[in-house]
């Protein structure tokens, strides 16, 4: 006989009652009832609260919830509130029947905008705010039953790992979570709700999560977790963050999701544009993006990046590398699902940007987040945003709370929620990984529809020209000779590149060092033009400014935009080689331009390596590497160790690239080594 749940999968339904006995008819009929009531329980509370799904549905949701509790009050669970930031969190635990008695948050400004909803009438109001530092922080409370709130979490998020790998616990931000332990021994409440990335699990191998999970055991609690996607759960945006529920006694199960695939009933997604069909902006809508890249943003479909303009994509002007730039980066939201997660921080260029090839204004942002219309939110548009990033989504703080309101808590609440069993296993991970030919498929409908006159094979360009480079490490073009530093000759065809920069008046002096790059095989930017740059110039900038004389040629013919974007990525395998000679018996007698040859050559590159290590490598003293190491960053190289990136260990060493990277723009030339 066939299983129960197979049979009730089964298409045939008549099949089912002929192998059934009557018993049999019944498990199956309570199996069904229980399908139902797993993935019907958010239109149960639909009914409940009296509202509809339609486009701004989260703030019916949560004014329901509040008119709800009045007339059906709960025991008082005082509740504390840390690390408050906007207050994503403070808002869905209100809305569900807590009582938010102080809230502690260290950013003025973050604590000026909970301040604002504190007054009569607001969404938080009757709740004390205490802007100081956690580290500070001795509040003076009794009869606490509850804590909840989410440490800073940027020491374990993707920016943090890009950097270097994962700084954890080893940063002070990620230590945060042993304030939070001490208020937990202090007030020792009945439970808490513990949320950050869900990063922090797989971190540095998973020692500063087993530090998390033994800090707070010791203290008695038991801990129930999971990582959970917003989505999920009613919020218009893709956020997978870990959430842990720790109790002194009792259990706890997380909700089943109430939207998405793993709904049951396979509840659509609350998407973006119903979202803000509704919504009401303020006159200040952003305008079009503008700068170097914001033009490239019109013509990528929604729900695609940056990597739009990769060979990988198939475009055929690709002006970046595969994996070169944050997932965020000129990211257009497809107004027909979820946005990706929205970004506390970032440049120009981090989305999620409106289909409508524009920022999104605050006012969509917190529609995007599920923070109230009528939730006031202090500070500029940088500001608000950064508050909104950082956030919780209220939607999805409330369904947890009422999951701890029923199990902790024992009281009332308007719906029946169901709770799934620990070991169900959700689908999200599972469908994020397919994501990659959804996005493969969209690039290429566009694609095909680019003229096909439209390339970026090389042209046959010589000329000659003169430049001269900034102390910005900026580089200017087409000024007389008499304004210009440098004289550069260059030819550039399918063959060869050559790229000869020498000293103003005209003329190419005796070459003193050239480089020889060789592509690969598969590569179509240049069409597998050997590169040769030669100097003539042997002073110690001279490497910065063929290199960027270069880059700056590349973009200009060849719609590269830099030169991470032909060579790659450092973490990624290499496919280019590069070669350096010395002509001038000189420099090969010089240790600094020794240094550079082996850079040059990717000896010691894109890896971390102790000082001792590099020093044996390259040949020099500790001290004498030091000094060229500096220098080198002084001349655009990019050198990273603990002073510029919290994430490298004392001690160490990471070169990324064989040429120098930075510009006006980068944030390492303000770092010294």
């Amino acid at each position: 006989m066939k299983s129960l749940q197979d049979l009730f999968l089964a298409a045939d339904y008549s099949l089912v009652h002929s192998e059934l006995t009557l018993q049999a008819i019944q498990q199956l009929d309570m199996f069904h009832a229980f399908k139902q009531a797993k993935s019907m329980w958010f239109e149960d509370a639909l009914d409940a609260l009296e509202i509809s799904e339609i486009s701004g549905w989260p703030d019916r949701f949560g004014d329901a919830l509040l008119k709800w509790n009045a007339s059906n009050p709960v025991k008082d669970i005082r509740t504390l509130s840390l690390f408050s930031g906007g207050g994503g969190l403070d808002i869905g635990f209100h809305d569900a029947g807590f009582n938010i008695v102080e809230s502690n948050e260290i950013v003025p400004a973050f604590a000026a905008t909970l301040e604002k909803n504190t007054a009569d009438g607001r969404r938080l109001s009757g709740t004390r705010i205490v802007c100081k530092d956690i580290n500070d922080y001795h509040p003076d409370l009794d009869n606490i039953d509850f804590i909840i709130g989410g440490p800073p979490c940027q020491t374990f998020s993707a920016a943090g790992a890009r950097a270097a790998g994962v700084n954890g616990t080893d940063d002070e931000r990620g230590n945060l979570f042993i304030q939070y332990a001490r208020l937990i021994y202090k007030l020792q409440p009945k439970g808490f709700l513990f949320e950050n990335v869900y990063r922090i699990v797989g971190a540095q191998s998973g020692k500063p999560w087993q530090q998390i999970q033994a800090a707070f055991e010791e203290l008695g609690y038991k801990l129930y977790w999971r990582i959970l996607d917003a989505s999920d759960y009613g919020v218009p945006q893709f956020r997978e963050r870990l959430i842990i529920v720790g109790l002194k006694t009792g259990a706890f199960n997380f909700p089943y999701p109430s939207h998405g695939p793993d709904s049951g009933d396979n509840r659509n997604y609350y998407s973006a544009k119903q979202a803000l069909e509704t919504v009401i902006n303020s006159d200040n809508i952003p305008k079009a993006l503008g700068g170097r890249h914001g033009h490239l943003l019109n013509d990528i479909p929604p729900g695609l990046n940056y990597s739009y303009y990769t060979e990988r994509m198939g475009h055929p002007t690709p002006f970046f590398a595969w994996r070169s730039k944050f997932s965020d980066y000129l990211y257009k939201a497809d107004p027909h699902t979820p946005v990706r997660t929205i970004k506390a921080q970032g440049g120009q260029y981090t989305g999620p940007f409106s289909w409508e090839n524009r920022p999104f204004t605050v006012e969509e942002l917190k529609r995007l987040q599920t923070f109230p219309d009528s939730y006031l939110i202090n500070g500029n548009r940088q500001t608000a945003i950064h508050q909104l990033g950082n956030s919780v989504p209220p939607q999805f703080a409330r369904v947890l709370a009422l999951s701890i309101m029923k199990q902790v808590f024992s009281e009332k609440i308007p719906f029946d929620i169901k709770f799934m069993p620990a070991n169900y296993e959700l689908g999200f991970r599972a469908r994020k990984s397919k994501l990659t030919d959804v996005y493969a498929l969209k690039a290429k409908e566009a694609i095909d529809k680019i003229p096909s006159s439209i390339n970026n094979a090389a042209k046959h360009v010589k000329h000659q020209e003169y430049f001269c480079i900034d102390s910005d490490l900026k580089v200017r073009a087409g000024l007389s000779k008499e304004e210009a530093s440098y004289f550069v000759n260059y030819s550039l065809d399918s063959e060869n590149w050559t790229i000869n920069v020498s000293e103003p008046p005209i003329g190419i002096d005796e070459v003193k060092y050239k480089i020889i790059i060789q592509p690969p095989r598969t590569d179509t930017v240049l069409l597998k033009s050997t590169i040769e740059l030669t100097s003539a110039i042997n002073g110690e900038y001279s490497i910065l400014v063929l290199w960027k004389i270069f880059e700056f040629l590349l973009k200009r013919h060849f719609l590269k935009d830099d030169l991470i974007q032909l060579f790659g990525y450092y973490q990624y395998k290499k496919s280019y080689q590069f070669k350096m000679f010395f002509q001038d018996k000189s420099l090969s007698d010089n240790n600094y331009w020794n240094v550079v040859k082996k850079v040059t050559e990717g000896i010691g590159v894109g890896v971390i390596s102790s000082f001792e290590e590099l020093s044996t490598e390259f040949g020099c003293s500790s001290v004498e590497l030091q000094d060229i190491l500096s220098k080198m960053k002084d001349y655009g190289f990019e050198i990273r160790n603990h002073n510029t990136n919290r994430q490298i260990q004392k001690g160490m060493i990471l070169i990324p690239y064989s040429f120098p990277t930075l510009n006006e723009r980068s944030l390492q030339r303000l770092t010294r080594l």
